[in-house]
C-alpha cells in the first residue's frame, strides 16, 4: 500500500484526491452517482436547461426587436430633424399630422438611440422657448458617446439651470462641459459660461481663473478678447 503523501508541514494530505487518481473504481463510483442523480432528477435538470434556453432566446429576441425599432424610429425621425433645422420648432416637437415629432419618437420608441437623441433636440427646443425645467428634464435624459454632443448637452443644461436661478448647479455642468474632451473650438465657450456662472455665484477668484484659462490656453479663440477684458475687470473688483 502506498504511503500517504505529506504536506509541507508534515501532515498527511487528504486521501480523497489520491483515491480518485489511483483507483479507477473510485472514479467509476463517482460517475455512477452523477448518472443516478440525472436519472432521479430528469425533470429538474430538463427544466433548468429549458429555462436557460428561454432566457437566452428572450435576450436575443429583445436585442433584435430593439435594433428593428431603432431603425424604424430613425426613419420616422428624419422629418422632425428637418423641421428643427428649418426652425419650425412646433412641427419638430409635435409632428405635422403625418410625420411624428420628437415627442412622439420618445413616447413610441423609448430605449432606442433615436429616442435618446430626441431628448437632446427636445431639451434644446424647450430651452429656446423659455421652458427651462422641461428642458432640464429632457437634457438630463440624454447621454451620448459623442464627445462634442455630450459636452453640448452639459452646457445647455447649465444654461437652463442659470435661467432657473441655480448658478451652483450650472457651474457643475459647465465644468463637466469644459473638461469633457477639451478642444480649441468649444472649450473656450464653456469656460466663458463657467466664468459668468462663478461671478453670478459670487466666486470672483474662480471666475478669474476660468477667464485666465481662456487667456493662457486659447489665444486664437473668439472668446479670448472678452476673457481678457472681463478678467481685468474682476481682478479690479477683487482688489477693492
Amino acid at each position: 500500500m502506498m504511503a500517504k503523501q505529506k504536506t509541507r508541514k508534515g501532515k498527511a494530505a487528504p486521501e480523497t484526491s489520491n483515491e480518485l487518481l489511483e483507483n479507477p473504481d473510485a472514479i467509476a463510483t463517482r460517475l455512477g452517482r452523477g448518472e443516478a442523480f440525472l436519472k432521479e432528477n430528469t425533470k429538474l435538470v430538463g427544466g433548468v436547461i429549458g429555462l436557460m434556453i428561454l432566457i437566452i432566446a428572450a435576450i436575443v429576441g429583445y436585442q433584435i426587436h430593439k435594433a428593428n425599432q431603432n431603425e424604424k424610429a430613425q426613419g420616422e425621425m428624419f422629418q422632425a430633424v428637418y423641421y428643427y433645422e428649418q426652425d419650425s420648432l412646433d412641427f419638430a416637437l409635435n409632428g405635422d399630422g403625418v410625420q411624428p415629432g420628437f415627442l412622439d419618437i420618445i413616447e413610441d420608441y423609448g430605449g432606442t438611440d433615436a429616442a435618446n437623441l430626441s431628448h437632446f433636440y427636445t431639451g434644446s427646443i424647450y430651452l429656446s422657448q423659455g421652458e427651462y425645467q422641461t428642458a432640464v428634464d429632457h437634457l438630463e435624459s440624454f447621454s451620448s458617446s459623442d464627445f462634442f454632443v455630450q459636452a453640448q448637452a452639459y452646457s445647455l443644461t447649465g444654461d437652463a439651470y442659470m435661467e432657473l436661478g441655480n448658478p451652483d448647479k450650472a457651474i457643475s455642468l459647465y465644468e463637466r462641459a469644459a473638461n469633457y474632451n477639451t478642444n480649441k473650438y468649444f472649450t473656450p465657450r464653456y469656460l466663458a459660461k463657467l466664468a459668468v456662472a462663478h461671478e453670478e455665484a459670487g466666486n470672483l477668484q474662480q471666475a478669474i481663473a476660468a477667464y485666465g484659462e481662456i487667456e493662457s490656453k486659447y489665444p486664437d479663440s473668439y472668446e479670448y478678447t472678452e476673457a481678457r477684458k472681463h478678467k481685468a475687470r474682476l481682478e479690479g473688483l477683487a482688489s477693492n
